[in-house]
């Protein structure tokens, strides 16, 4: 007896289904599956999906669109600290009071808030769509989120560059019977919503009426044939076939 060439821990080489040594299969570094390290596949290999870019793309558009959103909030809080209405108080040395009790100017500064925010959510969305007609959720989520921050960003702005908040300081700096501007002040914090509700309803509104629409599928084509169900062509008359359609009986062989 002889000893076997080939020992059996070891697989021959002339074994047609060996996997060659630079293959390493999907996870390998020779196949098409690309180099994997410890994390996964690196990037750019031939295995990243299309789907994967679009994700990436979508998620830069959508951070470019918050920043951009958001830095339009200075605007909208110097828009707010020039438009709404002041509300006049005077000091008699001892307290400090409306100067006019029955005045809607402390609702007005909320109001007008609430107004640019609408217009400045509807503005955005537009132009979000025009530049960005492709849309997506990412997109939408990132123009809402803008528009919070911008609302936030304009409130602190237009409170900051208003009259001071100390009234009794300013009450003593003008002196007595004097009358000066109130704070601004955003007493409805739900005023703060208006700009990312209004761009996303205005944005949605823009994709249902002007956005891409996937090709509809054309009905009553089947590879194989007919789809069953479908009607038939006609058929002329004389041609052999029976008008409703099918395949024409056989006639008999005549011996």
């Amino acid at each position: 007896m002889t000893a076997p060439l080939t020992p059996p821990h070891q697989p021959s080489s002339n074994d047609p289904w060996q996997t060659p040594p630079n293959w390493g299969g999907p996870g390998g570094s020779g196949g098409p599956g690309g180099s994997r390290g410890a994390g996964g596949y690196y990037p750019g290999t031939p295995l990243e999906s299309k789907k994967d870019k679009d994700l990436r793309s979508d998620l830069r558009r959508a951070a470019v669109v918050t920043v951009l959103v958001t830095v339009a909030g200075i605007v909208l809080g110097l828009l707010w600290l020039w438009l709404a209405p002041r509300v006049p108080l005077i000091s008699d040395s001892t307290a400090v009071f409306l100067n006019d009790s029955e005045g809607e100017e402390a609702i007005g500064a909320d109001g007008t808030f609430v107004l640019l925010g609408l217009a400045f959510g509807a503005v955005s969305a537009a132009l979000v769509f025009w530049f960005q007609r492709r849309g997506g959720i990412a997109l939408v989520v990132g123009l809402a989120l803008g528009g919070l921050l911008g609302s936030l960003l304009a409130w602190r702005l237009g409170v900051w560059l208003g009259p001071t908040q100390d009234v009794v300081a300013h009450a003593r700096a003008v002196g007595k019977g004097v009358v000066f501007d109130a704070p601004l002040q955003l007493r409805a914090k739900g005023a703060l919503l208006a700009w990312p509700l209004g761009a996303m309803a205005v944005h949605l509104g823009l994709t249902a009426l002007f956005g891409p629409r996937d090709p509809e599928p054309e009905w009553g084509v089947f590879p194989g044939g007919p789809v069953p169900g479908a009607p038939s062509a006609p058929v002329a008359p004389g041609s052999g076939a029976p008008a409703g359609g099918g395949v024409p009986p056989v006639p008999p062989v005549q011996s």
